[in-house]
């Protein structure tokens, strides 16, 4: 929790290409959209009527008294008040509409593009990060993108209006009001860097806070085993903290900008009834008309205060714009190059057999971003059917290894071949359809047994789902429960044993029928009654199968085809079980050391049970 926090850098001004990259989720729904211009046009048209209609009457009564016909008036007023109550009815309801389907479908893309990228992007990303990019960031960019519009729109339109009929009345008295707006200008400006850059920061502690949340959640056990929780919650403290001074201080902007706004509106208001009040004097103009552009100069500043508001929201919601673009238009590291993506769309494949065959590492290096080397000249040859095990020390590059086999990173010197072709000219999509991965720690989804067991085969049914378990030696432990298969495993799967979950992880496996099957570490963390479960499944599943499997425990591999010990990554020796420990090296040093502490561990219990 105190590792140090991943950010990107952003632009410190507000970017009109993103925003126009963004509107484009609003006019996806272009009827809804037009529906929505129309109803600001008629809400402002509204409103300019009442001011017109109140000044009129105001110099009917100061000219013909008693005579003036005050029921046309009322009328007027009713019908531009039904019009006005239609207007905010349509205003409210499209805007709902475009905020919600806005929201969907920001949602919908960033997940949609979670699902495909690459490892590396997790990498440099925390949950905490990923999870305020759709979930507060997303909602304010919706409200902006709905309800910001919807109050330009009607905005620009009542002031473009209002503007147009002072000038039009009289140009003097409109020039009074107007002579602010260049002051309003600057003011927005000074105001703008000053929120954007508080917002941001705002936008930083709120991901590290959201991490940290995670973190005390998903990790609470571990926790409560080493007695940290004073710790972790001045760990909070720190961050909480961070948050409240940043969102302060962005509250304080907010606070001063918009009293500055409502401050000049008022002057405007000064200057137009000092301007207005002189002509009554000297030039006769009638009250009528001072009166109508008092009210005109109120509600000329009335959208200024609101879309000063917004200004200010959309100040803050420019870093929540940046970083949603900035996952929405992420680019995988690992995806299909043109040319394969040119013989998918033609031809439906990627040209190549369906089957795996061969499989050639072939100079093979890796590094993580500006990291140290981590495999280097790697070479390896093996045959359809092969069971190749890999053990060393950890850190050695093994789990690497498996993740470029798996091409959920690509080599960064060298190529992987299947069947002789450069598995990067082949489709991804074919490559990972082809793999059975069972990792250390399974990791289960929300739902019943069966769903996660047929989670790589939707359509798979019962008879098939109860076989794959069965071959991983998982169905006699599913019968035994009160729901069998329909049993809740709960989220992450935190209803079972890790055990039964690891079986279940074997089960969804074997279901998929992989033509290569990977086994990371499955067996280190289970006790050895599942061990022995997942060891009778193994010899029915590898059998004809190509597999590659990382053995913490040594014993489990014994009758692979071939054995490779890894050290920094490369290849220090290589054979069948027996060949090794005819050899007396590396490999004979690991597995007499765990013979050894095997002994001991057996030796500790008998004499345990013998003291009892």
């Amino acid at each position: 929790m105190n590792g140090e926090w991943i950010d990107d850098d952003h632009e410190q001004k507000v970017d009109l290409r993103l925003w126009s990259k963004l509107l484009q989720y609003t006019l996806r729904y272009r009827r809804t959209a037009v529906s929505f211009t129309l109803v600001a046009f008629g809400l402002a048209a509204s409103d300019l009527c009442f001011p017109l209609i109140t000044g009129k009457l105001i110099s009917d009564v100061e000219e013909h008294g008693a005579d003036v016909d005050l029921w046309s008036y009322g009328i007027l007023f009713g019908i531009c008040s039904l019009a006005l109550c239609a207007s905010v009815w349509g205003f409210i309801s499209c805007a709902g509409k475009i905020r919600t389907h806005v929201s969907h479908d920001i949602r919908r893309d960033a997940f949609e593009k979670l699902q495909q990228l690459s490892f590396s992007f997790y990498d440099t990303k925390p949950v905490g990060w990923l999870m305020a990019r759709l979930t507060s960031d997303c909602n304010r960019l919706s409200n902006i993108l709905a309800w910001g519009v919807m109050d330009f729109i009607w905005g620009t339109t009542l002031m473009t209006g209002i503007a147009g009929v002072m000038l039009v009345y009289n140009w003097k008295m409109a020039l009074a009001v107007l002579s602010v707006v260049p002051l309003l200008f600057l003011v927005s400006v000074f105001f703008r860097k000053r929120i954007l850059r508080a917002s941001r920061w705002v936008r930083k502690s709120n991901s590290k806070i959201t991490a940290v949340y995670n973190e005390g959640i998903t990790g609470v056990r571990t926790s409560k085993v080493f007695v940290r929780a004073d710790e972790n919650l001045r760990d909070f403290d720190r961050v909480a903290d961070e948050l409240r001074h940043h969102s302060v201080h962005n509250a304080v902007l907010s606070a001063v900008y918009l009293p500055i706004v409502l401050t000049i509106g008022s002057i405007a208001i000064a200057l137009a009834l000092s301007t207005g009040g002189h002509q009554v004097l000297v030039a006769g103009l009638v009250v009528g008309e001072v009166v109508m552009f008092m009210y005109y100069a109120q509600l000329f500043f009335a959208p200024i205060q609101d879309m000063s508001a917004w200004f200010a929201e959309l100040q803050m919601a420019q870093a929540s714009a940046e970083r949603v673009l900035s996952l929405v238009e992420a680019v995988p590291e690992i995806r299909d190059n043109d040319n394969v993506q040119r013989r998918l769309s033609e031809h439906g494949s990627d040209g190549f057999p369906d089957e795996i065959n061969t499989i050639e590492f072939r100079d093979v290096g890796f590094r993580y971003r500006e990291g140290p080397q981590i495999i280097e000249r790697f070479n390896l040859s093996i045959r359809s059917g092969q069971q190749v095990a890999l053990v060393g020390r950890t850190g050695g590059g093994k789990s690497t290894l498996i993740n470029l086999l798996c091409r959920f990173y690509e080599p960064t010197e060298g190529e992987i071949l299947i069947d002789g072709v450069d598995y990067r000219q082949r489709s991804l999509h074919w490559l990972q359809s082809k793999l059975g991965i069972v990792l250390q720690q399974p990791h289960l989804f929300s739902g019943t047994i069966a769903d996660n067991i047929r989670y790589g085969d939707p359509d798979a049914d019962q008879h098939a789902i109860e076989n794959a378990a069965q071959m991983a030696g998982a169905h006699d432990f599913i019968k035994k429960l009160k729901n069998g298969y329909q049993t809740d495993v709960g989220e992450g799967g935190n209803q079972l044993s890790l055990g039964e979950k690891q079986l279940i992880s074997f089960a969804r496996a074997v279901l998929k029928h992989p033509q290569l099957l990977v086994m990371d570490e499955a067996t280190s963390s289970v006790d050895t009654e599942t061990e022995r479960q997942i060891q009778n499944g193994l010899q029915r599943v590898l059998s004809g199968r190509t597999s590659f499997v990382i053995a913490h425990r040594l014993s489990t591999i014994r009758s692979a085809d071939i054995i490779l010990v890894i050290e920094n990554g490369m290849i220090v020796e290589q054979g069948t079980h027996m060949d090794l420990l005819q050899k007396r090296g590396s490999y004979y040093n690991l597995y007499t050391e765990q013979s050894m502490r095997e002994i001991v561990r057996i030796d500790n219990v008998i004499d345990d049970s013998t003291s009892d």
